[in-house]
């Protein structure tokens, strides 16, 4: 079963190419214009052993939340497209990730509704040309296109940069865990019979 997904979007404000193979080895090419959200998109893509090619040319010039935003829906189309119709893959998947001072929760269900809770604070409204308060815009963006109930809980910590980049490594390893195949599993993880 192949397990990729080439998505492309163009708005007056992005434009945006993404390719996702959910069985990769973590091989990235990310260019997004904004340096650190170059950097964690690398770091989903490392830790989570997906590759990812993410090519995206927003109106910086106003400020990085089109970006930012565009981004993370064409990524949560990537995912749903990747996973297709789910037959056969664990569905859930929770990682708990240490990142020096941080401790980071992450839960995911690949249920096909979205739903994002994000307890997450960051003291710095800044991050290496990255807005903060687009964290959440982004993981809000990749749940509701993916149609995936998406949890994110800081436990521990207070260094904005290692929050943040606790976040995505958090998340590639619990969407790892989720779209992993169960041997038990011959249709979708769900009484309902479909997801």
């Amino acid at each position: 079963m192949i397990r990729t997904a080439q998505i492309e979007r163009k708005t007056k404000e992005t434009d945006i190419s993404i390719s996702l193979n959910l069985d990769g080895t973590g091989l990235s090419e990310i260019s997004t214009g904004i340096g650190f959200f170059d950097h964690m998109l690398e770091g989903f893509s490392r830790h989570g052993f997906f590759d990812l090619k993410c090519r995206v040319e927003g109106d910086l010039h106003v400020d990085g939340h089109h970006t930012v935003e565009d981004t993370g829906i064409v990524l949560g189309q990537a995912i749903a497209k990747a996973a297709g119709d789910k037959k056969g893959i664990r569905r859930y998947g929770a990682f708990i990730l240490p990142m020096d001072d941080v401790l980071m929760l992450c839960a995911v269900d690949l249920c096909g509704r979205p739903y994002l809770n994000f307890d997450c604070q960051f003291q710095a409204q800044q991050v290496g040309g990255l807005d903060t308060e687009l964290v959440r815009e982004f993981f809000y963006a990749v749940s509701y296109s993916a149609g995936m109930n998406l949890h994110l809980k800081q436990m521990a910590g207070s260094n904005t940069h290692h929050l943040i980049e606790a976040i995505f490594k958090a998340f590639a390893k619990a969407l790892d865990q989720a779209v992993e195949a169960e041997p038990r599993l011959r249709d979708v993880l769900s009484t309902k019979g479909s997801l």
